[in-house]
């Protein structure tokens, strides 16, 4: 390949990547990446929230079994 042809080539690549940018290809690999940083925020929230309700589940439950315990050494 020629000097010429290959400046022709890299000029061509070079336009090409500017014409891109311009339309919003650039904006949409930025918006793409934004929206996987709030999905992964929104899954990270979503594992707290699950590990808060087994939480109090867990309390829930301690605390039937300690008012079971205490019910039946009232009955007796």
């Amino acid at each position: 390949m020629s000097n010429v042809s290959r400046l022709s080539l890299e000029a061509a690549i070079l336009l090409a990547a500017a014409l891109l940018s311009g339309c919003g290809l650039a904006e949409t690999a930025v918006s793409g990446a934004a929206g996987a940083a709030s999905e992964a925020q929104q899954a990270q929230q979503a594992r707290q929230t699950e590990q808060h309700v087994r939480d109090q589940v867990q309390a829930a439950q301690q605390q039937a079994a300690a008012q079971l315990d205490q019910a039946e050494k009232d009955a007796q």
